[in-house]
């Protein structure tokens, strides 16, 4: 049997749609998110959750559909479906010298790239320092904003604000907030109760099934 989320508040159009998806000791995962919808993924520690992010984002083979307004992932090339289908891991990877560097390289426009960067309460000058010499704090900020500066149409957040403190992890919220506002599909997984309850439409819980190890 599937386990599967549904949409409490209205009649939202398909943007991506989750079918089938078999994980480890938890039944077939279905569920669908919407333009302007956030999904938040809930559950213990190593039930699943990461894996499912980058399974939707074509980074693990997991078995099971991912569509996209329709189009399965396997009909066009990995580039195209990750171009459109982002995800932003809880210990994000670097490649270049600085942000700057590596947000060129996406093809993102440099005046959003600043605006999201003073969003975030940092400085644009933090955007051409050697990444090795900032704090994780830091990084992860600008992890966020490298995520959202092409303006993927479906957003795949694992603990975005893991490692923030308090006042950081607001502006990391606005952010995402206003992506949703934007119209984009947000997925979410969160050990935050209240960021759940501020940010998420909608509520996927994975337990593993009694004496079942994920």
């Amino acid at each position: 049997m599937d386990c599967v989320a549904v949409r409490t508040n209205g009649d939202l159009s398909d943007l991506l749609r989750v079918e089938h998806v078999t994980l480890p000791g938890l039944p077939q995962l279905t569920f669908e998110v919407g333009d302007g919808e956030c999904l938040a993924i809930e559950g213990p520690s190593g039930v699943g959750k990461t894996r499912l992010l980058r399974a939707i984002a074509d980074l693990d083979d997991v078995p099971g559909q991912y569509f996209l307004d329709g189009a399965e992932c396997s009909e066009m090339p990995a580039w195209q479906w990750r171009r459109q289908v982002r995800f932003a891991a809880a210990e994000p990877g670097w490649w270049g010298e600085t942000a700057r560097t590596c947000m060129r390289e996406t093809g993102a426009e440099n005046a959003r790239v600043e605006k999201m960067t003073t969003d975030l309460g940092l400085d644009t000058a933090i955007l051409d320092r050697p990444l090795e010499h900032l704090s994780t704090g830091e990084r992860l900020r600008l992890a966020l904003v490298r995520a959202l500066a092409d303006q993927p149409r479906v957003i795949l957040l694992d603990e975005p604000t893991g490692a923030l403190d308090k006042a950081s992890a607001a502006l990391a919220e606005e952010l995402i907030r206003y992506q949703i506002l934007a119209g984009r599909a947000v997925i979410l997984v969160s050990h935050y109760p209240g960021q759940i309850e501020r940010l998420a439409d909608l509520r996927l819980q994975l337990a593993a099934p009694a004496g079942v190890l994920p």
